[in-house]
């Protein structure tokens, strides 16, 4: 599991799930709960979504079209 997220995506991936699950707590929603998933993948440095799409917005993983991760 390499690292595939660049410090550009990762800082917008807190920014939003930061701002869902705030407009979760305050619309008393679960629909915050879903601001984990953008957070969890900033925090660990890598999509699974973004390896079968080829995406590398670090510059590394993907080398040639094909995908190390």
């Amino acid at each position: 599991m390499k690292p595939n997220i660049g410090n550009i995506d990762r800082a917008l991936r807190i920014i939003i799930g930061l701002g869902i699950i705030g407009y979760g707590i305050v619309s008393k929603s679960w629909i915050g709960a879903i601001g984990a998933v953008p957070l969890l993948t900033a925090f660990i440095g890598f999509c699974p979504l973004y390896c079968p799409l080829r995406i590398s917005t670090r510059g590394e993983c993907c080398n040639n079209g094909k995908c190390d991760c």
